[in-house]
């Protein structure tokens, strides 16, 4: 027969899987009487958990939400998940680093050994990214093994999920030195030396299916720039040297600083009166970053350079064949 407390972890962990429990369904799982689940709830209600007792011909209880934050009980997929929104939250600049920082040290510290082997695999570099779209979903399993490839310095096999793939002609598995794990915005990106094309790459990891066994391990090369958060951002930005935008401008807007200055993003806002100011921002591309400079409704007079000032009058014909069905 299990131990009291046994038999509490095992209540506890029934509650918490669905709103609603028999006390005959309990019993009968827990094997014992009515009698005793209800002595053990009373016991799990001292240690601070809300259990109401439910009415009707099925009567039994439910778990609700209490006034403090007593013990919980996770199964190991949810401790992955746990583990990787702690360190997540590390490093977010949220305000609470130091707090996320505690709780994960506590949590590997009462973990069992196979998880903590696990989750000290995990991992990875937050880049911030504007616009980076909704979230993706990429399996824990796959985070693991990958931030794993990284510490163990292993070559990486996958099959990837390209949307540029044309046809159903079969594609080798990639090849790669994994350097590190990124997410941004919910993405998640895998910085890896692809041996087969001698270059650096980003590639999502949504569309990573990892391949067993892995490769010989490596020796790891230097990032260009030095820094995994430089080089992804720069790539964020389509720039294949410095985290810079390929594409800078500077224009002045017809409104004023405090106007423009909330929507500014990453540049620079001048002010140059009550009725404008002076606005220097970049993208990947002259079209683009012309586009993105109508969004402030307003005149916009073409400072530098003169690649600006040509993107709007290709803007315009664009703009213009659309207007009139022309496109």
């Amino acid at each position: 027969m299990a131990t009291t407390t046994s038999r509490l972890l095992r209540l506890l962990s029934l509650l918490q899987a669905r709103r609603d429990w028999p006390g005959a369904v309990l019993a009968e799982r827990l094997e014992v009487s009515h009698r005793t689940v209800r002595r053990d709830v009373d016991r799990l209600r001292e240690m601070g958990y809300s259990i109401r007792t439910t009415m009707g011909p099925d009567g039994g209880y439910r778990l609700d939400a209490g006034t403090e934050l007593p013990p919980l009980l996770f199964d190991d997929e949810q401790v992955v998940a746990l583990t990787v929104a702690l360190q997540a939250a590390t490093v977010i600049g949220a305000g609470t680093e130091d707090a996320a920082l505690r709780a994960l040290t506590t949590v590997r510290q009462i973990m069992p050994a196979r998880l903590r082997h696990r989750i000290d695999q995990l991992e990875f570099t937050a880049v911030p990214r504007p616009g980076d779209g909704p979230a993706l979903p990429v399996s824990p399993q796959v985070l693991v093994t990958l931030s794993g490839a990284v510490r163990a310095r292993e070559v990486l096999r996958f099959d990837y999920a390209s949307p540029r793939r044309e046809g159903d002609e079969p594609v080798p598995p990639r090849r790669v030195e994994p350097h590190h794990l990124v997410t941004s915005h919910g993405r998640w990106y895998l910085v890896a030396w692809d041996l087969e094309h001698g270059d650096w790459y980003v590639f999502r990891a949504d569309r990573i299916s990892p391949r067993t066994p892995a490769g010989p391990r490596f020796t790891p090369r230097e990032i260009p720039g030095g820094s995994v958060q430089d080089y992804v951002s720069a790539r964020f930005k389509g720039s294949d040297g410095a985290n810079t935008w390929p594409c800078v401008g500077t224009v002045v807007l017809g409104k004023p600083a405090a106007a423009v200055a909330p929507f500014a993003g990453d540049g620079t806002v001048e002010d140059l009166g009550p009725h404008q100011c002076r606005y220097t921002a970049g993208s990947w591309s002259w079209i683009a970053l012309a586009a993105s400079l109508n969004r402030f409704d307003t005149a916009v007079t073409v400072i530098s350079p003169p690649q600006l000032t040509e993107a709007f009058a290709e803007l315009a014909l664009r703009n213009a064949a659309t207007a009139t069905g022309q496109a």
